[in-house]
């Protein structure tokens, strides 16, 4: 028998931060490789190096391109890493993207920071640089889905389809004859813009996401709600900000839009995006139609109907545009990005209607202005909160607690062992006492930095 030792560095009794350390009799892998985002004690545990031997490192696999699967690439070469990192085309396409955007919005922050002297620490350094960013993707190397790669005599994978977003995937990591199940983000049955996710059909030891573990996405006429809250935001003359994920959310939203004003559902009202990323994400779905539902020319007509904004200097003719608008800016929790710039200028005018869409993590901007917060602080100062805030839940492009099951209801064993992570405290515990009762399955929910030993 061989011993393969499981370190968990991240997503472990929190949200973020996916980060799974294999020790294994022939190589050391890592399965993700996210920043933590949110709590300030999280993000401050991004600056610590991890308790492994990085130099060890053969293989970092990713399951997609999200902040918090990949944000922690770069720190890793800092720490030495020279192996392969390995993942679909359109998830290192992604993944591209946001690291680069991710570095240089890290740069702008520390020389912010020692511009106006707001930071603790003299000077304040950005988390990693473009130029890190750029050496991380230049050791990339793309894989096919559903084809079995050998990594070693003992050692194979393959990535299965998963919905969430563009590239997203599921691993199915086979070590010594037994196979390990990295869920990764599992997306829902019914998508806007991506196919049902693929189900596993066999797994000796499980590693599922329970973002969604404790709840069912709520049945929301979306369609109604945009409708209503663009009507409002007309008769108002005011400005609709919604603060977006660039990867997949602000496509979505732009297709909604699209649609509603296709069907005559909303006037032609102007609509800002607002997301370097979510700009060149857009060019990933235009490169890789098989991943997607979208046809080229739905594509293009999505394109034209809205306004592109390509620098800082339009950020602010958008906020200057007396007319009714739309504007639609990165980050999706609020946590960084342009849209902290509309904010800073309009949270405080009555007119404004925040909606936030999808999961607010705790700590996050997005999750104080979920729980009615009356002041935001952004760029160092107090903003009182005079904005509508709303909320559409619904849009989310994780999988809720029937889609987990769903998921989980393909296998045709039952697992030595089921690891809960990727979810807050309560959504873990509920999804754990869920699959006890449905399942049976012997399952654990790790501490952060937790290692386990499994006989393979």
């Amino acid at each position: 028998m061989n011993t393969v030792k499981i370190q968990f560095l991240g997503a472990a009794g929190t949200v973020t931060g996916s980060k799974y350390y294999l020790e294994t009799p022939e190589l050391k892998l890592m399965v993700d490789c996210g920043m933590f985002q949110g709590l300030k004690e999280l993000r401050m545990s991004n600056w610590e190096p991890l308790p492994i031997p990085v130099n060890e490192l053969d293989y970092v696999l990713l399951t997609h391109g999200h902040l918090d699967h990949t944000g922690y690439l770069p720190r890793l070469l800092k720490e030495g890493f020279k192996g392969q990192i390995l993942g679909t085309a359109p998830t290192l396409a992604i993944t591209s993207i946001i690291l680069k955007d991710s570095a240089k919005i890290h740069e702008e922050e520390a020389e912010k920071a020692n511009k106006e002297g707001y930071s603790k620490h003299k000077p304040a350094l950005p988390f990693y640089t473009v130029e890190e960013a750029k050496e991380t993707i230049s050791l990339f190397s793309s894989i096919e889905k559903d084809e079995w790669e050998t990594l070693s005599p003992n050692i194979r994978f393959r990535a299965k389809y998963n919905g969430h977003i563009i590239g997203a995937t599921f691993i199915e990591l086979e070590i010594f004859g037994k196979r390990f199940v990295f869920s990764g983000d599992i997306g829902r049955q019914e998508d806007f813009l991506l196919d049902p996710p693929e189900r596993p059909e066999w797994a000796d030891f499980l590693f599922v996401e329970s973002t969604y573990g404790n709840k069912n996405h709520p049945k929301e006429d979306v369609e109604g709600i945009l409708t209503t809250l663009v009507n409002k935001t007309i008769q108002q003359r005011g400005n609709l900000i919604i603060p977006s994920f660039a990867v997949e959310r602000l496509q979505s939203l732009m297709y909604q839009l699209w649609l509603l004003y296709k069907k005559n559902k909303i006037p032609n009202i102007p609509i800002f995006v607002d997301s370097p990323m979510g700009n060149n994400v857009l060019s990933v779905f235009q490169q890789f139609p098989d991943w997607h539902k979208l046809s080229l020319k739905e594509y293009n007509a999505m394109c034209d109907h809205v306004n592109i904004i390509s620098s800082y200097k339009e950020t602010w003719e958008t906020i200057d545009d007396p007319r009714p608008k739309i504007v639609i800016a990165g980050s999706g929790m609020v946590t960084g990005g342009r849209v902290l710039t509309y904010l800073k200028q309009l949270i405080d005018v009555e007119s404004t209607i925040v909606l936030l869409v999808g999961y607010q993590a705790e700590g996050t901007r997005g999750k104080q202005l979920l729980e009615g917060a009356h002041e935001l602080k952004l760029f160092g100062k107090y903003y009182p909160v005079k904005a509508e805030i709303r909320h559409l839940e619904s849009l989310s492009a994780h999988a809720d607690q029937s889609g987990l099951l769903d998921w989980l209801s393909g296998l045709k064993n039952i697992p030595e062992k089921v690891f809960l992570v990727h979810g807050e405290p309560t959504a873990l515990d509920a999804f754990r006492s869920k699959l006890n009762d449905k399942f049976d399955w012997h399952v654990h929910i790790p501490r952060l930095h937790e290692t386990v030993s499994l006989m393979v």
